[in-house]
Parts: structure tokens; C-alpha cells; sequence
């Protein structure tokens, strides 16, 4: 088995699957080694092909859409950043009793960029911010718009609010609730987004990242790729950063008060949502989720 499985109606995928699908779809890589990735990804399953490629199979149905969002937009999206994202190489079709596309990238070296393997916090918030910055900056023309399958990222917060506080009920006993509420209900008070759609990764954090030699070098797994609010992406200052590297992340931003405000919203409301989902499934992801709602409420609270 590739994994632990973290949703109730996951498709378990192994190697031998994969092999079989890239024997009959791909015979050019069929002598190829298939080793399955370790990863804190809960869309989708990972297994190296040969030295230089990745194979992601989706584990949920809600992953599915993800394969064609990628494949039309992360080459159009690539020469205006200044870190490497993935390359989409071919998709695969549904087969040998896996129900679903399937997808063939090319391989990206390095660790997550957890913050024991960046060698400078300080230059990593500044290279993520110059990212961000580039991102945002991508023309939108044709750009998918947030819906059921993009996580709802980018919406106004207040489209989070009736499961945000679901969620805050659900970590009763795991964190402060009653300061999670109240920082939540904060970050709703700012005042929403009023310019344009911005382009958002979505899901910036450190099972996304990848560093070398303790430099930030790319980032991965766009299943989140939409545009919206640009709030929306700073949802990393908390969930990777502490306050040192924050203040750098946001000074290299340049964002207003409202904007850093609702970005602490969005930092808060997916960890809330995966800390009682993931905390026996996917440690990793729990263990981020933990650590972005201590650095919200740390920062509330003025610690």
C-alpha cells in the first residue's frame, strides 16, 4: 500500500498498479524503477518514475479536477516566477480498476522546506514573498474562478465562517477554542477584498515547499490553483514562519493592515479544518496545522 489511508472513501493505489498503467499507457517508461514518495499529501499518491519523473494518483474523487487545472495552466504560470514549479509530462487514463485520470510530472529535487532546513528564515520569507509577489502579478484572463473542487480558497472569509466554527468545535480539547474564536471572528471583522482576482497557489505550507542546501528552490502541488482575495496566499507567514521571518514576509509584501488581517484568517480556518481531520492520518499535517494556530493566536494575543 502506498499509504495510511486519511478519507474514508480513498482508493488505495501501490506500485504494482502504477507499473501496470505505465506498461500499457507509456511502454517507453515501463523499464523504469517505481518507488512510492513519502508525503504529507492528501490528494494524491506519489511514486518516483526513473530518476527524473513523479506519478501522482488521486486518492480522493474531489482530486480529480485537479489534473487538467495543472496541465492547461502551471506552463503558462512557470517563466513568470522566480522558484520552479512542477512540469505536467502526460496524463494517464483510468485502467486495471484504478477509476480515475492519473498524472506524470517531472521529478523536483529537494526536502520540504520545513524550518529546520532553511538555513535562512529571514531570505526564505523574502524568496516566498517575491513568489507570492510574481504570482499575483500573472494576468488572470481565463483563469479558473474558486468552486467545489478548488477548497474554497480565495472566497471572502465569511463564505468560510459556518465551518470554520464547526471546526473550532471539533478541536475542543486540542487547542484554546475560545481564543480561536476570537481570533477567528477578528480576522472576519476586517474589511474584504475590494480589487481584482489575483492568481493563488492556495495551499502555501511546508509540505508544498521544497528547499536545497537550505534555500528555498519550489513549489509544489497547485490542486489549490485558483484566484481570489490575495489574503488568501499569506496563509504561509503563520503556518511555516514564526514572528521574526513573518514581519520580513510582510515588510517584503508590502500588504495593508486589512490584507494581513484577513491572511491570519486564512492561516487559522484550514488548520482548524485539518487538525481533527488529520491528527491520527497524517501527522505531518497536523503537526502544521498545530503550529499555524499557535502562531495566530500567539500574535492575537500580542505574545
Amino acid at each position: 500500500m502506498a499509504a495510511t489511508k486519511m478519507h474514508a472513501d480513498e482508493v488505495a493505489t501501490d506500485a504494482g498498479l502504477v507499473r501496470r498503467l505505465i506498461a500499457t499507457q507509456f511502454p517507453r517508461w515501463a523499464s523504469l524503477p517505481i518507488t512510492p514518495v513519502p508525503s504529507a499529501g492528501t490528494d494524491n499518491a506519489l511514486y518516483r518514475l526513473g530518476d527524473d519523473m513523479v506519478v501522482r494518483m488521486p486518492r480522493i474523487g474531489w482530486a480529480t479536477g485537479q489534473i487538467e487545472k495543472e496541465r492547461r495552466w502551471l506552463p503558462h504560470l512557470a517563466p513568470h516566477l522566480p522558484l520552479a514549479i512542477p512540469t505536467p509530462l502526460a496524463v494517464g487514463e483510468p485502467a486495471e480498476g484504478f477509476p480515475w485520470a492519473w498524472s506524470v510530472y517531472r521529478w523536483l529535487d529537494g526536502d520540504n522546506a520545513t524550518l529546520d532546513r532553511l538555513a535562512d528564515p529571514d531570505q526564505a520569507a523574502r524568496d516566498l514573498a517575491r513568489f507570492v509577489h510574481a504570482l499575483q502579478g500573472v494576468d488572470t484572463t481565463g483563469a479558473p474562478q474558486t468552486k467545489p473542487g478548488t477548497f474554497g480558497r480565495g472566497v471572502p472569509l465569511a463564505d468560510r465562517d459556518a465551518g470554520t466554527r464547526e471546526a473550532i468545535a471539533a478541536c475542543d480539547g486540542l487547542i484554546d477554542t475560545s481564543a480561536a474564536m476570537a481570533a477567528w471572528e477578528a480576522a472576519l471583522a476586517a474589511p474584504v477584498w475590494q480589487g481584482p482576482p489575483v492568481w493563488l497557489h492556495g495551499d502555501l505550507q511546508s509540505g508544498n515547499l521544497l528547499a536545497r542546501q537550505g534555500r528555498l528552490s519550489a513549489v509544489i502541488d497547485f490542486g489549490a490553483l485558483t484566484v481570489g482575495d490575495p489574503a488568501c496566499d499569506l496563509m504561509v507567514a503563520w503556518n511555516l514562519f514564526t514572528a521574526g521571518p513573518r514581519a520580513v514576509f510582510r515588510e517584503t509584501m508590502a500588504v495593508d493592515d486589512a490584507t494581513w488581517a484577513r491572511g491570519r484568517g486564512w492561516a487559522l480556518s484550514p488548520a482548524l479544518v485539518a487538525l481533527p481531520y488529520y491528527r491520527e492520518t497524517n501527522p505531518g499535517l497536523a503537526a502544521i496545522a498545530r503550529h499555524a494556530i499557535a502562531e495566530v493566536l500567539a500574535e492575537s494575543e500580542g505574545r
